[in-house]
């Protein structure tokens, strides 16, 4: 079978179109077992399993927003938001002879259930030392003290964890 140049552009534009569609339903954070068995092997001791999720963040669209009356943009440097989540996060243990009997053998547990998290950079605010054109002053701009300022950084979410004994 010969492939031609317009074949060849619609194989290219059909993988470009399934990357971009698999992109969305992507992972948020990139799920990491501890590796462990070295140490059960080398001590003899049952050890514990640990697994996470490492976040990926993701940079959001500056947030620019311009107020009637004002000569600049408010904030001038936008704060960037970053949104990530932190991957579920499992620690077990085997637990032997929790009341001093075999049959009560179990496995503790610390869980922390995946949570989004948003983190927003500071910002800067200048106003301009003049004001918009004044129809009294036929036109001219008044002159204003000049404005400075940061916005603070911002971070959102709500880890919670969980204790457990099976």
């Amino acid at each position: 079978m010969k492939m031609t140049a317009r074949g060849s552009i619609a194989a290219l534009m059909t993988c470009i179109a399934a990357a971009g569609a698999a992109g969305p339903a992507a992972a948020d954070a990139v799920p990491v077992d501890v590796p462990l068995d070295a140490v059960k092997t080398t001590l003899g001791v049952d050890t514990p399993r640990v697994g996470t999720g490492v976040p990926l963040p993701v940079v959001g669209a500056p947030e620019i927003r311009h107020h009637k009356g004002d000569l600049l943009p408010t904030p001038v440097l936008p704060a960037l938001p970053v949104g990530a989540e932190l991957g579920r996060t499992l620690v077990s243990t085997p637990v032997p002879n929790l009341l001093g009997d075999p049959k009560t053998d179990g496995e503790g547990a610390v869980e922390a259930p995946a949570t989004d998290l948003v983190a927003r950079t500071p910002g800067v605010v200048l106003g301009a030392p003049l004001t918009m054109p004044d129809g009294s002053n036929h036109g001219i701009p008044n002159a204003t003290l000049p404005k400075l300022g940061l916005t603070g950084p911002e971070l959102v979410g709500a880890p919670s964890a969980l204790l457990g004994l099976h």
